[in-house]
């Protein structure tokens, strides 16, 4: 294909159910990107918190080169060496015994609610299939998953939906003890909600969680596919909280921008998962496999988790450095490299504005919903970057607050 690309291609040939930015990324290195007209951004949007490593990362060029030059694609009649590493990496660095692989986080959170059915009517019977999952979660765009999730914006469109799920309040453990009974077959939660506004949870609420779920003889499902591989400063999310999940899933920092996810379980749990009752054509494969474990690998070290915990304090101190200026947001909050800043009231709505403002200034950011500003940048971006990245940031909110004075 010869012709020029521009944006309004998306417009022309694309579904149009994104609504991307002006500018197309051509290239990138690092924590930087340069769009076609090579206008250069720092990168705090990390892909939405999935470029755990950066752009183009040297290890992850080598580790799929290396792959692509003996074979990438085989199905899943055979198995492979790269993924059986990978396999075992995990389960040395978590409380897993047995491993699914996938191709992003919406299919492994797929496999974990299929896990838990069945799982349930198995031991119990067929009548313990309810599932409860929590209000403003986000668990993936299959019906399944977008069922679960408790955003009605995202499902309400596609009914009927999947039966016997339902929706607590997050954080609030009188809501959830109140739908948990032993009908239930699985609660899946988000150890701190992403897309429903960087929002993490209490302690007490995942311990009581775990309390119920023991009670009932239900499983416990961490969705960590936002949380996951480094991005809070532990390995995973998890290990903050001293709750130990039953079934986890895991993808977007685990490939580092390859598409691959992964269930986490128990060798009691996985037993009930026999030959044919699921699958996937592309999980586990030699090239993703092969980069994830590298990814791994680069992240589960004590210099990099512990650099997250120090990027952290970068951003915050610094953000709040910027909120007294302004006065623009509510709150700061988060977890390691994945942080909100919440509007205050009278610019509710405008966090879509902000991170189009920012933009302008060359910095990439994300939000969640309208009234949040998010940042989820490579868990390795340099302290120059942080602040060079924070003084663009700081050039948007004033433009910002200029414009809605006016």
């Amino acid at each position: 294909m010869s012709q020029s690309i521009t944006r309004n291609n998306f417009d022309e040939w694309m579904m149009p159910v994104y609504a991307p930015a002006a500018f197309i990324p051509v290239r990138g290195e690092g924590s930087r990107l340069w769009d076609q007209q090579g206008k250069e951004y720092i990168d705090f949007a990390g892909g939405i918190a999935v470029n755990a490593l950066g752009h183009a990362h040297p290890a992850m060029i080598d580790a799929l080169t290396e792959q692509a030059k003996k074979f990438w694609h085989t199905g899943n009649g055979y198995t492979n060496e790269p993924a059986l590493r990978l396999a075992k990496q995990l389960i040395d660095a978590t409380f897993a015994e047995r491993v699914f692989f996938c191709n992003s986080g919406a299919e492994a959170n797929e496999a974990a609610l299929k896990l838990a059915r069945k799982y349930a009517h198995d031991h119990y019977g067929t009548q313990k299939s309810g599932i409860v999952a929590f209000k403003n979660a986000f668990h993936g765009r299959t019906l399944f998953t977008v069922s679960a999730g408790g955003q009605p914006s995202y499902s309400q469109d596609f009914s009927p939906l999947p039966p016997d799920i339902s929706h607590a309040v997050y954080n609030n453990l009188d809501s959830a003890r109140e739908l948990i009974n032993d009908t239930t077959c699985a609660v899946i939660v988000e150890p701190m909600q992403g897309e429903g506004g960087v929002v993490p949870a209490d302690p007490a609420f995942l311990q009581g969680l775990r309390e119920l779920c023991d009670q009932h003889n239900a499983l416990l499902i961490f969705d960590e596919v936002q949380t996951g591989v480094g991005r809070t400063g532990e390995l995973y999310a998890y290990m903050h909280y001293g709750v130990t999940p039953d079934v986890l899933s895991t993808a977007k920092a685990l490939g580092g921008g390859f598409p691959v996810g992964a269930v986490l379980t128990t060798a009691r749990c996985a037993s009930v998962m026999t030959v044919g009752t699921h699958g996937t054509t592309y999980g586990g494969n030699p090239l993703a496999t092969a980069v994830a474990g590298e990814v791994f690998s680069i992240i589960n070290t004590p210099d990099v988790l512990n650099g997250v915990k120090q990027r952290h304090q970068w951003f915050t101190e610094r953000l709040q450095a910027i909120n007294t200026r302004f006065g623009l947001f509510n709150n700061i909050r988060g977890m390691g490299l994945l942080i909100g800043c919440v509007l205050k009231d009278e610019y509710a709505g405008k966090a879509k504005a902000i991170s189009q403002l920012a933009a302008e200034e060359g910095l990439m950011i994300l939000i969640a919903g309208a009234n949040v500003v998010r940042f989820a940048p490579a868990l390795i971006i340099s302290e120059e970057e942080v602040n060079s990245g924070l003084d663009r940031f700081e050039r948007a909110c004033e433009h910002f607050l200029k414009g809605a004075a006016s």
